[in-house]
This record gives structure tokens, sequence and C-alpha cells, in this order.
């Protein structure tokens, strides 16, 4: 993992790009591994764990109503945790992750296992589902979304 996020931290320097992150399945993990490697405070601003409804609506401005009508967890509430958490922090990058750690929660649509990323660049903005299977510990889950968002994000910057 370590490699992976050294990549990152490397990648938003050599592009003078900054990035901040609003997690919520994942906790902080994805500020804690950029923030292991040296030099990282050059690129990365901050980040937010959002792990109720109500610091996902009033810090990083989702919208009850996408919550009403898509859960907090789904690709609408990923998007606007990652505009969101960009415009709190004023970077160029916001990612974000919503989803079911386990090994409670998850609904026949999104069972444990499934977690929305958010990545928002410049004024455009995506959002993907990640299926990582509800075998795995609730550490792996957390673990597989940090690292498969960063791949992504690593493959479009």
């Amino acid at each position: 993992m370590k490699n992976l996020f050294t990549k990152l931290v490397n990648t938003l320097k050599e592009k003078r790009l900054t990035i901040s992150c609003a997690e919520s399945c994942t906790g902080g993990l994805i500020a804690k591994y950029i923030t292991d490697i040296s030099g990282a405070s050059s690129v990365f601003n901050g980040g937010v764990v959002s792990y109720v409804n109500q610091v996902k609506m009033d810090v990083l401005g989702v919208s009850s109503s996408t919550i009403d009508s898509y859960t907090e967890v789904s690709y609408e509430c990923a998007k606007e945790m990652a505009f969101g958490v960009k415009k709190l922090l004023s970077t160029d990058i916001g990612i974000s992750t919503t989803g079911f750690a386990g090994p409670g929660g998850g609904t026949d649509k999104d069972p444990v296992g499934t977690v929305y990323v958010g990545i928002a660049i410049g004024d455009s903005c995506e959002s993907l589902r990640l299926s990582l299977g509800c075998n795995l510990s609730r550490e792996e889950i957390r673990d597989m979304a940090c690292y498969k968002l960063i791949s992504l994000l690593l493959e479009k910057i």
C-alpha cells in the first residue's frame, strides 16, 4: 500500500496538484496513508471523516434530497462528497468514499462490501461503485477501497 501512496504523492508533486478527501466508510484511512508519506504536506490539504449524514450535509454540502432520494451510499452522494471537500479545502482534486464495510449493514442492492467512490477534478466528477465482496473482513474492505480509489485516481491524472 505504501508504494501506491508514494506514487500518488510523487505524481501530485510532479503535476503541481493538491488533493483532499472526504471519507465515510474508510474512516480516515486515505488521509492516514497519504500522510504516512514524507512531504505529503505539499500536496495534501486535509480530509473530512463524514461518518454520519449530518456531517455530510453540514460540512461537505451534500444535499438532504440526495440522501433522501438515493441514500448516503450512492453514486450521487459520493459525487457530492468529492466536490464538497474539493471546494471546502480549496484543492485541485477531491476524492470520497461511502459504503458498507460490514459486518453489518448493507442492502439487497448494495450488500456489505459495496463502496461508492468519487473523484472530482476541476469541474468534472466521476463516481464509481466498487463491489469488494462480502467475504472480506471490515479491515480488508476498507483497505481495498482505499487501494482501488487511489489506483483509479492515478489512471486519471
